[in-house]
């Protein structure tokens, strides 16, 4: 009897390399990662770390989306999400509480400083869905 796995099928795409051996990087996939960014609220070389992109790379990227959308100008244009990436950062640390029976906390740093402390897995289903909220243009 032989065992069988379930899998789910994945979108793979191969990258082409220069004569350099640099990888090439589809515009689509360069896109996408420059909208996550704008959502984050972290920092460039922070963002660039955490996708594991080269920061002077990155930097180009998003210095050559600037000049395309005339972004160094006043005028501020609105860019529509997609939302098939997302970045989150979470930290596990210790409770501050003694008297708590689970003594890992998780805590999101949201934009702007906000922090969400989430102690055990019922906290985490509201924490999704004041996520989702945050995430839903007003």
């Amino acid at each position: 009897m032989a065992a069988t796995m379930n899998t789910t099928p994945t979108e793979e795409t191969i990258l082409k390399t220069d004569v350099l051996g640099r990888v090439r990087t589809p515009q689509e996939h360069r896109e996408k990662v420059l909208d996550e960014f704008e959502r984050s609220g972290l920092s460039g070389q922070r963002f660039a770390a955490l996708a594991g992109i080269k920061y002077s790379t990155f930097a180009t990227w998003a210095q050559k989306r600037r000049r395309q959308r005339d972004a160094y100008s006043v005028a501020k244009v609105p860019v529509k999400t997609p939302k098939q990436l997302r970045w989150l950062e979470a930290v596990v640390e210790k409770a501050q509480s003694r008297g708590d029976k689970n003594p890992l906390t998780l805590v999101l740093e949201l934009p702007g400083g906000v922090k969400v402390q989430i102690n055990d897995a019922k906290q985490a289903a509201l924490a999704v869905v004041l996520l989702r909220a945050l995430a839903t243009p007003c």
